[in-house]
């Protein structure tokens, strides 16, 4: 009777212990899976100390760093990372965003993976993603985060703002957003974003729509969808591209003259963003096929149509601010010159 007694409770703590085991593996198993792509930025950066918030680079911070320092990950979803490079944002050129979005694209290709995060410099972040916004060919959602402080600061932000960027990637409700901008418990759209302080935290602000929604502690909530085209519904492809067309753009200021427009033209600018404008200089870059999109400096609303700026052969940059502008005229070159397209495009996008 002992044998059996015993025999019997063995077999039982043994099916309870196997169905732990069993829902634990599922668990594991049932997790998203999120792309992490890094390229680098004061997120990866560190300090000489703790209260070092400026002039750091005493190193970098690697991938591995970033996923051990932040193991509440594993309770959120599976991370396959890919480092894409390792620099301020300064240093991302054309080469480094197609090199990410082909990246992203092939992973976004691929069932198992629910969405990307990459991470960014914070002083060219809004154009990176921007850039995404226009040639991810998935309505899956790629966020991009960065950070003010750096990863050795007492107070830095980088890892929560890293924490919840993966919480947006992982979650259905932002499937067909577009790409995203992640810091601050702030879900901004790329497209909308443009960071507006060199140094606090509250930097990355939508002026002309607010924020998509917010990354809470109890759940992410969202108040609204972009229903200009993007990502899925963008008609841009670089899949072939190895480099983008030369776009410079000029700023506004009493008593600018031609000269700079001059210099982008005779350095081989196939489009130049204006802020202000020269009119010879501009009918003299056009003669030359040179394509030219009407800006702003002011960093919120329209620059509307005009009868003007059509009859001269101008393209106007809706709200889109400069540095944005020339993200999309870059895309648009690799398809046309035609202003009347063009402007089209700086419509839809």
């Amino acid at each position: 009777m002992n044998r059996t007694r015993i025999s019997l409770n063995h077999i039982v703590w043994f099916l309870v212990l196997a169905g732990f085991v069993a829902d634990a593996a599922w668990a594991q198993g049932d997790l998203p899976t999120v792309a992490l792509f890094t390229t680098g930025g004061t997120i990866q950066s560190k300090g000489d100390h703790r209260q070092k918030l400026m002039e750091y680079n005493a190193g970098k911070v690697t991938p591995q760093e970033l996923l051990d320092d932040l193991p509440e990950l594993k309770e959120v979803a599976n991370i396959k990372v890919t480092e894409i490079s390792n620099i301020g944002s300064g240093g991302i050129d054309a080469k480094l965003q197609l090199k990410l979005a082909k990246a992203i694209n092939a992973a976004l290709a691929r069932p198992e993976v629910s969405g990307a995060v990459v991470t960014h410099g914070t002083t060219t972040l809004e154009e990176t993603a921007y850039f995404l916004n226009l040639v991810v060919k998935s309505d899956k959602p790629v966020v991009v985060v960065g950070a003010m402080r750096p990863f050795t600061a007492v107070s830095r932000d980088g890892p929560f703002n890293l924490y919840n960027a993966v919480r947006v990637a992982s979650s259905p409700k932002a499937k067909g957003l577009g790409v995203m901008i992640m810091l601050n418990d702030e879900i901004n759209a790329a497209r909308d974003t443009t960071k507006t302080n060199t140094y606090h935290m509250e930097t990355f602000v939508a002026r002309d729509m607010g924020p998509l929604g917010y990354a809470d502690s109890d759940q992410l909530v969202f108040y609204r969808r972009p229903i200009y085209r993007h990502t899925f519904k963008s008609e841009f492809d670089v899949s072939k591209l190895d480099d983008l067309p030369r776009v410079d753009v000029t700023y506004a200021y009493q008593e600018a003259d031609g000269a700079a427009i001059n210099a982008f033209v005779a350095a081989g600018a196939k489009g130049v963003v204006l802020t202000g404008s020269d009119a010879d200089a501009v009918k003299s870059g056009q003669g030359k096929g040179v394509v030219f999109v009407q800006s702003d400096r002011k960093g919120a609303g329209r620059v509307v149509e005009s009868e003007r700026s059509a009859q001269r052969g101008i393209v106007t940059s809706d709200n889109l601010n400069p540095q944005k502008a020339r993200v999309l005229l870059r895309l648009a070159l690799t398809k046309t010159t035609d202003p009347k397209e063009i402007q089209r495009m700086f419509n839809e996008y």
